[in-house]
């Protein structure tokens, strides 16, 4: 169980450094001591955990749903954008490119990601900031291939 809360730990620190943590301060009401022991490592804190509306404001203004996804992640779902319910209403917003640029995209990011793994590893240890840089890349990949899943949605319908 105590991974669990590290997982989440970990992706809720993600949420609030996506969105900013000026900017989460004000769209939580929470101070930025309270947003950091939320997702901080030390023993005190590990049942401190974001509340699920805090998680929901920030992940309205974040680029990607961080908490969410990981919470997915740990019951084996998978997520997938909701054109019909996107933040402006029109259902026909699309994404710019297509399927060629989806994989021109995710070849960048891999490389990019098998870059940062080759670097990581060359002392033989994965440090903390190194592996925050390859948690970032993965997200990034996440990012194309959910893209890239609803550019091929759109030619298949």
């Amino acid at each position: 169980m105590a991974e669990i809360g590290t997982y989440l730990k970990k992706h809720t620190e993600a949420l609030v450094k996506d969105v900013g943590i000026e900017a989460a301060c004000q769209i939580t009401g929470k101070s930025k001591a309270t947003l950091g022991r939320y997702y901080s490592d030390n023993a005190e804190h590990t049942d401190r955990f974001m509340p699920v509306d805090a998680v929901a404001k920030l992940e309205q203004e974040a680029s990607y749903p961080h908490v969410t996804s990981a919470l997915a992640d740990l019951k084996n779902i998978t997520l997938s954008y909701d054109t019909k319910n996107a933040s402006n209403g029109d259902a026909s917003v699309t994404r710019s490119g297509g399927v060629n640029a989806d994989v021109i995209a995710l070849s960048q990011r891999f490389a990019f990601l098998m870059s940062e793994y080759q670097t990581a590893i060359e002392d033989g240890v994965i440090t903390v900031n190194e592996a925050k840089r390859l948690l970032r890349e993965t997200v990034m990949l996440q990012h194309v291939l959910l893209d890239m899943k609803l550019h091929l949605e759109e030619e298949s319908a």
